[in-house]
């Protein structure tokens, strides 16, 4: 089994923060814009793709904020994907357009089914994927440091 890189988009504005929205059998969860680099293509370039892909708009990137693994036997999903190991670069981004105009998904997931403004604030009230990050964006916004690397976290 190989490692796959995957980019995250973490888009800001107003103290909320851009999700995916997407349905399975237990109802909605949330994602952050982004997915799988290509082969040849740069973690930027990949980026980029998936938030037109996944959010319809392009995103300027900025700094790597940070650093998660997802090693699928030490999840809650693990019977779906427990070989599945992924390493996901998270990225400040920010719109190129204006925030309020939303241009359809051009390739959604396939649980995507639209995204959503999420207060940072509330994010304990979602199903957030991954739950480990709300905590450090509640950091990022009081401008406390976080650690880059968050290892393994579900």
């Amino acid at each position: 089994m190989h490692i796959r890189n995957s980019a995250k988009a973490i888009i800001i504005h107003e103290e909320k923060v851009l999700l995916t929205k997407n349905q399975d059998e237990d109802g909605f969860f949330f994602l952050f814009p982004g997915g799988g680099q290509e082969h040849g293509e740069t973690i930027h370039q990949a980026l980029i793709r998936e938030c037109m892909e996944e959010v319809g708009q392009r995103v300027e990137v900025g700094e790597l904020l940070h650093i998660r693994e997802y090693i699928g036997k030490n999840h809650e999903h693990a019977s779906f994907d427990f070989d599945f190991h992924q390493v996901e670069f998270y990225f400040v981004c920010h719109l190129n357009n204006d925030l309020t105009s939303y241009k359809h998904a051009i390739n959604p997931d396939s649980h995507q089914v639209g995204i959503e403004w999420i207060p940072i604030h509330s994010l304990s009230q979602y199903r957030v994927y991954p739950k480990g990050i709300t905590k450090h964006l509640l950091h990022y916004l009081q401008h406390v440091k976080s650690p880059v690397y968050l290892g393994d976290i579900n």
